[in-house]
């Protein structure tokens, strides 16, 4: 597949650019990617590529536009199938990816995006509060997905680490702010090494913002 046949718009800050990213880095897919500073200007190609949601990120594959993250890295998985699956082959199993993403992107994600628009002290530490109450079902869960190997994919980065790690960057960023170790030993000891062995992943590493840049 050419270059120019797969192109990504993104920005960097973005955690669910990161997971098209990644998913694309798992593949081997050679792309293009168009840095988008959709917030303040959108260009032509994003308002013709999501005019619904005029948003990032999209996929262009062969001039076909593909929108949102969990979508896009579905369809990737789909798409470039000789590279490693992303997407367990077990059907529970995949429903089982399905379900804790929609819980990270639904019940988890939200306090964290309250917590960095948070004005107050006091909304922050009930943002902070949603969001370690949040992580203790996430933890439970990386047990039964994970088999007792290294990822919720097994012995390699799957749909729910994607779906989960992307947000890595930002969750430093509010420890960081808050003074806290969202992901600890007490509390979260699998989930914290496994952030660890996510993060220096060869399909990741080169991707996860700076913390002083997001801050």
């Amino acid at each position: 597949m050419a270059k120019s046949d797969v192109k990504l718009l993104g920005a960097w800050t973005s955690p669910f650019v990161m997971r098209a990213r990644i998913a694309l880095n798992i593949k081997s897919v050679d792309y293009e990617y168009q840095e988008e500073n959709w917030l303040v200007s959108k260009s032509e190609l994003l308002l013709k590529s999501n005019p619904i949601d005029k948003k990032v990120p999209v996929l262009i594959h062969a001039d076909n536009p593909i929108c949102e993250s969990l979508i896009i890295v579905q369809y990737i998985d789909e798409v470039w199938s000789s590279g490693p699956s992303i997407l367990p082959s077990d059907p529970y199993d995949r429903a089982t990816s399905r379900f804790w993403s929609a819980y990270i992107d639904d019940k988890w994600f939200p306090p964290m995006i309250a917590f960095l628009f948070a004005q107050e002290e006091d909304a922050k530490k009930a943002a902070i509060a949603q969001m370690e109450e949040g992580l203790v079902p996430l933890e439970e869960a990386f047990g039964k997905c994970s088999k007792g190997k290294a990822f919720f994919g097994g012995d390699r980065i799957g749909f729910l680490d994607i779906a989960f790690g992307c947000f890595l960057g930002w969750l430093r960023v509010i420890e960081k702010a808050g003074g806290i170790e969202l992901l600890n030993e007490t509390k979260t000891p699998s989930l914290l090494k496994w952030a660890e062995r996510f993060s220096s992943d060869t399909a990741v590493k080169e991707l996860i913002p700076d913390t002083d840049k997001l801050a």
